[in-house]
């Protein structure tokens, strides 16, 4: 169904009240909300302003004013403090900001991490447009896990929405938002938000009140995400380091120790000249890989979508670094794939090289006709040697998967989605929303057109690698 048609929609997460207005619709049940899930912030005027009871809904021991027509006198907000004029003075301006969200990278298991600002939020007659553009944005990829970061740095009393709109917005959205929301993760929450999410956390579900993460600091997210760089709005990083004055700008990542064992966390270069690489395919990928083309594994339904255990999957990459040889027989399919993945995320320069970013995200630009001589072109005579031919490897293992569709669930474009990110991203900024369409588009071309591709076998080509 066209998202257009959904409307009203909103931003993927919680509703925070079962308000409902003068609808026609009955009042749901406290049954009903099991699923239902709280929102970041909206206009605290409902919960403030005094009205007839009559025109009053009643939410456990208190009333929600629910006529926009009633006019009353304006009393003082007891929930705002100086930390919200404080938000509101740095505000940013919404009309200069092409993109509703950011795509910022894959968290510490993988998963596809999105940004949205409430600095970019329009005033409210606006909202509608905002949310569906929100939503059109991410819907590619919330069939697999996903993160969702709300920065709360720049809300204006103009551009909260209500809890109305909020309400309308969660009973339309697609089932997947909700579901495969791991974790939210809230960047400098007011008290006024604290004192919201507590209010209404009896009619929030216990599930989805663990996904609820506050985080105070910009250090502190990058340490939940896993993420050394983070691309952010300066008027972000400004604030937090006038909240944060103690822990100073960003710190460079430490450099890797140099262990000659070393396979996570270097360049493929360095893994080539230290470890027992036949064909340069580094012992670890080698071993994944062996494990997940299993009859009974590579058809996991939900494979490389769904998460491995995040610990399982730490303890697997030490052991790793320190030469140890581990056995993957009896570890769980996920954990496996998710040591795959991490693999690639946490090499010190992309698969598909930074030199190849500026090329890999034009290939939509490119006429139909000569995508495929520009795609082979790229990856046969830009790509290094060792580069080459662990891309190859791994675009065989996973059109491998693909013919296992039927039960996986895994097509090629839904492969795309999830490796994309991982093969390749940007060393200079964060890759935009723009750029991850192009280069997931990429490697999806990639995947239905290997056998043209790679129709020389790697060693016969005779391209010098400096």
């Amino acid at each position: 169904m066209d998202v257009n048609s959904r409307f009203p929609a909103r931003l993927p997460g919680p509703a925070i009240s079962s308000i409902v207005g003068n609808s026609d619709e009955p009042l749901p049940s406290l049954s009903d909300l099991h699923d239902c899930e709280p929102k970041l912030e909206f206009d605290d005027t409902e919960l403030l302003t005094p009205a007839p009871l009559e025109k009053d809904v009643m939410v456990g021991d208190f009333v929600l004013a629910d006529d926009p027509e009633l006019e009353t006198e304006e009393a003082p907000n007891p929930l705002e403090d100086d930390f919200e004029d404080q938000l509101r003075e740095q505000s940013e301006n919404f009309q200069g900001n092409k993109n509703k969200c950011d795509f910022l990278g894959t968290d510490k298991q993988g998963r596809h991490i999105f940004g949205i600002y409430a600095s970019r939020f329009p005033e409210k007659s606006q909202l509608e447009g905002f949310v569906r553009q929100v939503i059109k944005e991410i819907e590619p990829f919330v069939e697999n896990d996903y993160i969702l970061v709300y920065f709360h740095q720049g809300l204006k009393e103009d551009n909260k929405p209500s809890a109305q709109f909020l309400w309308n917005s969660y009973k339309e959205l697609d089932r997947n938002f909700r579901k495969n929301l791991k974790t939210l993760y809230v960047v400098h929450p007011t008290w006024f938000i604290r004192v919201i999410w507590n209010f209404f956390s009896p009619f929030i579900s216990d599930k989805f009140r663990k996904k609820l993460v506050y985080i105070s600091s910009l250090d502190e997210l990058r340490q939940a995400l896993g993420l050394n760089k983070l691309k952010l709005p300066d008027t972000i990083c400004d604030f937090d380091h006038k909240l944060n004055p103690s822990r100073g700008r960003v710190s460079q990542p430490a450099a890797p120790n140099g262990r000659p064992t070393m396979q996570f966390g270097v360049t493929l270069k360095f893994i080539v000249m230290h470890s027992p690489c036949l064909n340069s395919i580094p012992p670890i990928v080698r071993k994944c890989v062996d494990s997940l083309s299993i009859t009974g594994v590579i058809d996991t339904e939900g494979i490389f979508r769904r998460s491995g255990n995040h610990s399982e999957i730490m303890a697997l990459k030490e052991r790793v670094n320190r030469g140890e040889d581990v056995d993957l027989s009896n570890v769980n399919v996920h954990v496996i794939a998710g040591l795959l993945k991490s693999f690639l995320r946490d090499l010190a320069e992309p698969l598909l090289t930074f030199e190849l970013y500026d090329d890999v995200t034009k290939f939509l630009d490119w006429p139909k006709e000569e995508r495929s001589r520009n795609v082979t072109q790229l990856i046969r005579e830009k790509l290094p040697e060792e580069n080459y031919e662990l891309f190859k490897y791994l675009v065989d293992f996973l059109v491998r998967v693909v013919d296992c569709a039927d039960l996986n669930k895994m097509t090629s474009s839904n492969l795309a989605i999830v490796f994309g990110p991982n093969f390749l991203w940007s060393g200079r900024t964060n890759t935009s929303l723009e750029e991850i369409a192009p280069i997931n588009a990429f490697v999806d071309f990639v995947l239905q057109n290997h056998k043209a591709i790679y129709l020389i076998d790697v060693n016969q080509r005779t391209v010098s690698v400096d």
